[in-house]
């Protein structure tokens, strides 16, 4: 398999990370744009040792934790979010507990990624953990028409300190219980049980409010394209509960340290 080929094969879940990691968009293809341009400079920058996969991955991270890259005012095609700004505080932990539990890497992994070792890759992902505790509870609406993955996610949101306010199985009943309850976080599925999107069902609800949104869908790497606005925080079905913890605790961290309160622009 050529170069070419093998970051094709690896870049959509690259770009997961990369917008879970900056909570947007625009931000997260930004630096991904610029991991490969760098790459295409000197294509030995790439360390295969620990896979091509896990190479991509530390490249990124290089790019990521960049002074020149993130304090340079001529990076126009770069820009550093609000969020990027606010996101000093320990930045590290939140990487190391994205690679493991988004990602699915291995502490090995993680380690060769954050260029540092297993040890302390144990205690960024426990100092993340701690951080995640420390958030505040908050309401939380899931929009599932699958039964028992519904079921599931209540359970798994109530362990982590959160309440659920509903659960909608159509585009009708998720607009109706979140105009009605004003939840502080959307789970949502992609396909509801009315053939309706989940996608469309978010769209007209943040019309009204501001609300952090993740999706779930079996098939990430048909949002992760870059062609069109996509959704920043996505979860691969089938999930592990760490998982939904990382990506959950990620939408509500951006939401809280967000200084921009502008209506959101449309998740697709």
């Amino acid at each position: 398999m050529s170069r070419s080929q093998l970051v094709a094969e690896h870049l959509p879940l690259l770009r997961r990370y990369a917008r879970a990691l900056t909570g947007s968009q625009a931000s997260g293809d930004a630096y991904v744009a610029a991991m490969l341009e760098a790459m295409l400079g000197d294509p030995s920058v790439l360390d295969e040792s620990h896979g091509p996969r896990a190479g991509l991955f530390r490249l990124f991270t290089q790019i990521w934790n960049s002074v020149s890259v993130n304090d340079d005012a001529e990076v126009t095609t770069l820009p550093m979010p609000p969020e990027r700004r606010l996101s000093n505080i320990t930045p590290l932990p939140r990487q190391a507990f994205l690679l493991l539990s988004l990602e699915g890497f291995s502490e090995e992994e993680v380690a060769f990624i954050l260029s540092t070792d297993v040890a302390e890759t144990r205690r960024l992902a426990d100092a993340a953990g701690r951080e995640m505790a420390a958030e505040i509870a908050t309401d939380v609406l899931i929009i599932e028409d699958e039964t028992f993955i519904a079921m599931d996610l209540e359970s798994l949101v109530k362990n982590l300190g959160h309440n659920v306010v509903g659960v909608a199985r159509t585009h009708a009943d998720a607009v109706a219980l979140a105009k009605n309850k004003r939840p502080g976080l959307i789970l949502a599925d992609i396909q509801l049980a009315d053939g309706s999107s989940g996608l469309d069902a978010v769209n007209e609800l943040l019309r009204t409010f501001e609300v952090p949104v993740v999706f779930i869908t079996a098939y990430p790497e048909r949002f992760l394209t870059g062609e069109r606005p996509e959704p920043a925080f996505l979860i691969s079905k089938p999930f592990q509960p760490a998982m939904v913890s990382a990506v959950a605790s990620q939408a509500l961290f951006f939401q809280r340290n967000s200084r921009n309160r502008t209506p959101k622009a449309p998740a697709a």
